[in-house]
Parts: structure tokens; sequence; C-alpha cells
């Protein structure tokens, strides 16, 4: 039995049709996500705007207490310099977990999931994509937050430097793992509600405005094994005391292991 010869010889159409590669696909996706993300009001809102306002009305008020704004070498930390980092961890949450939580729970309800996993995406893709379209967002957040911290004052030790960025951009992942373990599993209604609670809970409770030195012991140390906790503990003790933190950065990484290969297993197209 002989093939059949094609329809059309090649060439006839231009472009061609098919899939297009893999690193085209990812960064159209991402690229598409990062806009969908920055068009939305109430996501500019969380993402930017309230860790905007926190981080000067922190640096300029006495709302917190802050304890002994004491360095590890002894020196004596400027107000900007320990509200900063946290500032940062916020802005990482807010994006990759509550942002990308309550957009993947509507995007589940309104059946965008379920098209787009009728497309040559591939079904890791539609998590990825998500995910450096974070990253992009919080690269964006940091410039911001980073600039109107050095208009404050801000004065980040340098040799903690590569360390931040290694704890943003595994920060970033693991939130995001977490945003979609929840905006995957459940009812949009009820994710947009835990999603918000979770924020104000870690935001209040998770060692992002209270330092563990100001809770007691046995929940400072619950608040430190905290992604929330690990992460500003991190980028505090790298941007204020320019040392390592491995701990954290271990800490953070568990958690994301954790829950990517559980929303692996129980994220829903619709």
């Amino acid at each position: 039995m002989t093939d059949t010869p094609p329809r059309f010889a090649p060439g006839t159409f231009a472009p061609a049709p098919g899939r297009g590669s893999i690193p085209r696909m990812l960064f159209t996706h991402a690229r598409v996500e990062t806009l969908l993300t920055l068009r939305h009001g109430e996501q500019i809102l969380l993402t930017l705007l309230i860790p905007l306002a926190l981080l000067v009305g922190l640096t300029l008020l006495d709302v917190l207490p802050m304890g002994d704004l004491v360095a590890a070498d002894g020196s004596s930390v400027a107000k900007v310099d320990w509200v900063t980092p946290r500032i940062l961890a916020l802005a990482v949450m807010s994006s990759a977990f509550t942002g990308q939580a309550i957009a993947l729970g509507f995007d589940r309800r309104y059946g965008v999931l379920k098209r787009l996993s009728a497309t040559a995406l591939p079904r890791w893709m539609l998590v990825t994509g998500r995910i450096v379209a974070a990253l992009v967002v919080v690269t964006a957040q940091v410039l911001v937050l980073g600039g109107v911290a050095a208009l404050l004052g801000w004065q980040p030790a340098l040799s903690g430097a590569l360390m931040a960025v290694l704890l943003l951009v595994i920060g970033t992942i693991c939130f995001g793992a977490l945003g979609v373990l929840l905006g995957g599993a459940l009812r949009a209604e009820i994710v947009l509600a835990l999603a918000n609670i979770a924020w104000f809970v870690l935001l209040l409770a998770g060692g992002i405005l209270l330092a563990p030195a100001a809770l007691p012991d046995a929940l400072a140390v619950v608040v430190r094994l905290l992604p929330s906790g690990a992460l500003a503990e991190g980028l505090r003790a790298a941007l204020v005391d320019g040392t390592t933190a491995w701990a954290e950065l271990g800490v953070l990484a568990a958690w994301g292991a954790g829950a990517g290969t559980l929303a692996s297993r129980t994220t829903k197209l619709s």
C-alpha cells in the first residue's frame, strides 16, 4: 500500500502551520499573562500600591514594635533598612500567591484554562507561563519599591545582593506553586476568600510585619518555618547583615517542591 501524497505541496501556506517552538510558546504565554496582570486594577492595588503605601508609612511612622534596630555586627540599622526587605517579601507574596491563585481560580471558572489546554500549549506550560509572568511582575515591583526606598534613605548591604536575588526567585516560585495549588483545586469564590484571608494572616502573623524576634519563642520557631517568615528573614539577613540565608532558602525550596508536587495532582481545568 503506497503512502497518500500530501494534498498541498510544502510551502503552499505562509507562515507554515504547526506548533511553535517551546521557547517561543513559553515567551508568548508569559507575555500575555504579564499584560493581563498589569491591566487588572485590583491586581495593581494588591501587588504594588499596598506594599508601596506600607513601605512609606512604616518608614515614616512609628506604628509597629520593631525592637532594637541592630544588625548582626552590632551596628544600628535605619528604619527603612529594616522595613524594605519585609515589604519586598510582601510584594512577592501578593503577586505570586494571592494574585496568581485568584486569577487561576477565575480562569477555571470561565473556561479559559480548558480552552488553553486544547491548544498546542503543553499542560506544564500553562503553569510555567504564569510563574514566569509572576517573576516579571516581581522584578517590576522590586525596581519600583527599591527606587522609593532609596529615596527614603535605604542602603542595602551589597554583599548580600546575590543571595537576595536568589531568595526572590525561589520565593516567587514557591509562592507561585502555592497559588496554583489553591487556585487550581477550589471554586473561584472560595479561592478569592481564602487567598485574601491567607494574605492578611501571613502579613500580620506570618513574619512580615512582625519579626520573629518580637514574638514568643515557640511562635517564632513556627513563623520561621512559614514561607512568608523564611522569605522576610532571609531578605533581612541578606540586605541588612550582608550574610547568607541558606536555611531560609531551604524552607522556601521545600514548600515550593511540596506545593508543586501536590498541585500537579489536584489542579483541575474547570
